[in-house]
């Protein structure tokens, strides 16, 4: 991702957290990895309580896998929980969407406008991480936009592994366009007040997790589940 944790501006439980949940979700850390208190806190020249600490936290999200007497490991993605997060996402992006395509404030189409443009460099240069990062930002101007960013907020504790699926794909497959061309479907349908067209579109989006974590699965079987 193309913003990392700074030490200066946490508490050091803070960023210990941050660091490993965004290694994590990168696939910095992959599913399985076995994680040491001792190495990461001397790695990070950190005492062993904030490390300690973020581990339980990252297993209170279902990132870590802890097993006493044996040791911390990085959970293997569960497709259960990038179903679930999947399902919960269709149901409420299309109702925003929806709000969108009656009203929404010209910033905010602006926004989503400069964001394909960023999109674009991004697959040009095959930024992957800036890219999943740009995707985030798309997706939660639409719902800044319709006044509901209270709910996207709300959701981001059961995207986490959802997430990792999509940065994996984007890190397997550098064939961004259909990505670019949905996003750039769903501008226009807000912009000529089309829901219908709008919902069809963010459905066709939202379903692609579908296909893409079979062949997932597929080449890469030791991070599931």
């Amino acid at each position: 991702m193309n913003t990392k944790p700074s030490i200066h501006t946490q508490t050091t439980r803070e960023y210990v957290y941050n660091l490993l949940r965004n290694q994590i979700l990168e696939m910095e850390l992959e599913p399985g990895v076995s994680l040491s208190e001792k190495e990461i806190s001397e790695k990070l020249q950190v005492s062993r309580t904030p490390v300690r600490e973020a581990f339980i936290k990252l297993s209170q999200e279902g990132l870590l896998e802890i097993y006493p007497q044996k040791g911390t490991f990085v959970s293997l993605i569960d497709l259960g929980l990038v179903e679930e997060a999947r399902f919960m996402r269709e149901q409420l992006e299309i109702a925003v969407v929806r709000l969108a395509c009656e009203h929404f404030p010209e910033e905010h189409l602006i926004s989503l406008e400069s964001n394909l443009k960023m999109q674009k460099v991004c697959s040009e240069q095959k930024d992957y991480q800036q890219l999943f990062e740009l995707d985030e930002d798309f997706h939660r101007t639409i719902f800044q936009g319709c006044n509901k960013e209270r709910i996207w907020l709300a959701m981001q504790p059961m995207n986490t592994h959802f997430n990792r699926t999509r940065i994996l794909r984007l890190a397997s497959n550098y064939n961004w366009d259909d990505i670019l061309s949905q996003h750039t479907e769903i501008v226009h349908a807000i912009k000529e007040q089309t829901p219908e067209k709008a919902v069809h579109v963010m459905k066709k989006h939202l379903m692609m997790v579908e296909f893409d974590k079979k062949e997932l699965q597929r080449f890469n079987p030791r991070y599931f589940k």
